[in-house]
């Protein structure tokens, strides 16, 4: 007779992420996903309300690396299938008015979005 091995799955909540950030520590990496939305909440009668969702994913550093091996292959299969990713021009046109109002972009960004 064989073993049987019985397998229970608990997926989380799935949400669209608008923002994420990226920090680690000397054992592990911390990604936390945002979703930013604004709603009105006829409890606040002073404005709307803005709704912060977020789910952080820590990972074991070599994890880490093998997830960004595995990423980086996904995108490229995603270019080889549809095209080119480019950054969208509404992006580029904030980030060209922010830096002629003269801030400066951080060397290694651990945030985008």
């Amino acid at each position: 007779m064989k073993d049987k091995l019985n397998v229970s799955i608990e997926e989380g909540p799935s949400f669209f992420s608008h923002e994420t950030s990226i920090n680690f520590n000397p054992t592990q990496f911390i990604l936390d996903f945002k979703n930013v939305t604004p709603r009105m909440d006829p409890r606040f009668q002073d404005g709307p309300v803005i709704h912060i969702k977020h789910s952080a994913v820590m990972l074991e550093l070599y994890h880490a690396k093998r997830f960004h091996e595995l990423l980086g292959q996904a995108l490229q299969n995603y270019e080889k299938q549809y095209g080119k990713i480019e950054k969208p021009k509404a992006i580029e046109k904030q980030e060209k008015r922010m830096k002629d109002k003269g801030a400066e972009k951080e060397s290694v960004p651990n945030y985008f979005g």
